[in-house]
């Protein structure tokens, strides 16, 4: 159904796409794999028109196409489900979904009841329900992201790329994914799948195309390879582990943060946890327990009903994240586009960001100099792909975004940093090196809180895990008992996995 021949792109001098061959049949799902900057999301916004490729070729069902814009590739069959976010956030999901596209009665007034139907139907297919009058701003970043599969799926595209759609969805919604991808590969559509979770390429894909450094590698079934041999085809050499041995903290470790006491709303449970120096200490639970709600209510950025915090023993009650920062406490957002850049700042002003006094000179001057030499050796440090400190942050792919948040931090003097969803949209290679970061942070003295939605990366990284439940720390296992099923088990049921 679909061919992409010798397609190569230039951004003025600099090549990214050199001469990619991509070919997905009708009822196919066909996973697409590389590397960070490896030149994906490039190739699928040449297919869908947003940039045109240099020279090559498109062909669907043998014709040849050149699309000047989106609107050319939907009318042609094409739609797609971007890493990042398309929405309009003070618009409901309805109105999301056929902006440019209303439904109209026979006045050519808007058919509010025709769209609120097709989009019900649209959710009862993904088997999930999404408030539909409700504006984007206020869903949840996963209720976000049904709605822009939601929107993809009301195109009735018959070539349909999915970009890391389920970056953040728990592994029930994932299967629900699944399920209408089945069903939409059973009607001949054609899937373009885009992950950097090979268990799920293992899951749901036919066949797999990779790519490196903008070039073509290789493609095979999925039937006739591996991890080990897809990872080494993504990155030039093999990873044999990709989570750094666990040291822990000392047993005289002292207790860096502790929130003796947080109510996420009146009436709801109340808990707490501590930190120690050199731990890393994971918050799981499914989507909603109130993970991320329980860390911003203690750096003062979400109104709990009740929240007691001791630093380094002495109470302290922030009013707003700046108080905490102060304190050396940091936040990496689970939504880095949203709340951890300002996308049209380059590298240097984001890793800059909140930490000018660094570079003070003669009171109110920056030595632009140290400043561009910390923000490269930062930039270094977390292996950040881009032509220079000067690159814009809307030039990067995702992963390479994320970690230029990663650098600010680790360009500040931080004591205690919480991850929100550290890798997501993070290719393997990179969260090896993003993983050892973490490591050589916590061997420093400091100490971290992760959020994470990956039971793997939960099990290899975390000295204690705090399961939540309900809005409150369901339990709190270490050592032999992290595992998959206890952590479940709280999560789920908010009871020890052994008690009948």
């Amino acid at each position: 159904m679909l061919q992409l021949t010798g397609i190569k792109k230039s951004f003025g001098n600099i090549q990214v796409l050199h001469g990619v061959d991509l070919d997905v049949k009708a009822g196919e799902v066909h996973a697409l794999l590389g590397e960070n900057g490896a030149g994906k999301s490039t190739l699928m916004k040449i297919l869908t028109g947003i940039l045109q490729a240099t020279s090559g070729r498109i062909t669907i069902d043998g014709r040849e196409h050149r699309f000047a814009n989106y609107d050319e590739a939907i009318a042609a069959g094409i739609g797609i489900v971007f890493q990042e976010f398309s929405l309009i956030p003070y618009l409901t999901a309805v109105e999301n979904m056929f902006l440019a596209r209303e439904m109209r009665s026979g006045l050519g007034l808007l058919d509010r009841k025709a769209m609120q139907a097709r989009a019900r139907e649209i959710f009862a297919r993904l088997e999930v329900d999404v408030p539909l009058d409700v504006p984007i701003a206020r869903l949840s970043v996963a209720e976000q992201q049904f709605v822009e599969i939601a929107k993809a799926l009301s195109l009735e595209a018959r070539i349909l790329v999915l970009d890391e759609p389920t970056a953040t969805l728990t592994p029930t919604e994932v299967a629900h994914l699944f399920k209408v991808m089945r069903e939409l590969r059973k009607q001949g559509v054609a899937l373009v799948f885009i992950s950097h979770h090979l268990e799920e390429i293992f899951e749901i894909c036919d066949r797999i195309t990779v790519l490196r450094d903008g070039e073509f590698v290789g493609s095979c079934m999925v039937s006739d390879t591996d991890t080990d041999r897809l990872v080494e085809m993504m990155v030039g050499r093999r990873i044999e582990n990709s989570f750094p041995p666990k040291s822990g903290p000392r047993p005289d470790a002292r207790v860096m943060l502790e929130c003796e006491e947080i109510q996420l709303r009146k009436g709801g449970p109340v808990s707490g946890f501590e930190l120690r120096e050199g731990e890393i200490l994971g918050f799981a639970g499914l989507v909603g327990s109130g993970r991320t709600e329980t860390a911003l209510a203690m750096l003062g950025a979400y109104p709990a009903a009740r929240c007691k915090v001791l630093v380094d023993g002495e109470e302290t009650r922030f009013k707003e994240p700046a108080e905490a920062l102060a304190h050396g406490i940091g936040l990496l957002p689970e939504s880095r586009k949203e709340q951890g850049l300002i996308t049209s700042f380059p590298i240097l002003q984001n890793i800059s960001l909140n930490n000018y006094g660094k570079y003070r000179r003669r009171h109110w001057f920056i030595d632009l100099r140290k400043e561009r030499a910390c923000t490269e050796a930062a930039m270094e440090q977390v292996r950040v792909k881009a032509q220079g400190p000067l690159a814009r942050i809307d030039t990067l792919s995702g992963g390479n975004q994320q970690k230029v948040v990663i650098a600010r931090w680790l360009n500040h003097q931080m004591k205690v940093l919480i991850f929100d969803e550290p890798t997501r949209g993070i290719d393997v290679g990179a969260k090896a090196e993003i993983y050892q970061l973490m490591r050589d942070f916590t061997a420093q003295g400091c100490a971290i809180i992760m959020i994470s939605s990956e039971l793997p990366e939960v099990i290899g990284m975390s000295d204690r895990v705090c399961v939540f439940n309900s809005g409150g720390i369901a339990a709190t296992v270490e050592g032999e008992a992290i595992t998959s099923e206890e952590i479940m088990t709280h999560a789920t049921t908010g009871r020890d996995r052994h008690v009948a």
